[in-house]
């Protein structure tokens, strides 16, 4: 049984009861049947509109879902070719000790400080993890 079913029932079974409505009591009572319909018919439009508001958060999600399908596609196909384009690295200055990132448009044999100013040669001699440390320099 509904809620609007059961507040149904409670409002013929007082009409049934054909009570004295002059009582305070039963006045008090009717008001209460009636209060439950009201409840009632707002649990029914509230129970309508919920039912809606997920149907069209469904929709959106769907929706989404598509188009971040597009964007994450988009980006795992360029992944690959990103690898290569975007690779940087990092040296430390020997004159200030300024960590200085360039890539590889940039000549390893000459580098210039943006902090000092000061130029200098970071192509790999051998000895760094990269090289797997095949070397004896520091």
């Amino acid at each position: 049984m509904t809620v609007s079913e059961k507040a149904a029932f409670l409002k013929g079974m007082l009409e049934g009861m054909d009570l004295d409505t002059s009582k305070p009591e039963n006045k008090l009572i009717g008001e209460l049947v009636k209060a439950i319909g009201d409840l009632a018919d707002a649990v029914v439009d509230l129970e309508e509109e919920n039912k809606e508001l997920r149907e069209y958060i469904e929709e959106i999600d769907d929706d989404l879902g598509m188009v971040e399908e597009d964007l994450y596609a988009d980006e795992d196909d360029d992944d690959d070719d990103d690898d290569d384009e975007d690779a940087f690295y990092e040296v430390v200055c020997p004159s200030c000790g300024e960590t200085v990132c360039f890539d590889e448009s940039v000549d390893p044999e000459d580098i210039t400080c943006p902090a000092c100013g000061e130029s200098f040669d970071c192509t790999c001699s051998g000895c760094c993890d990269e090289c797997d440390g095949d070397c004896d320099e520091e």
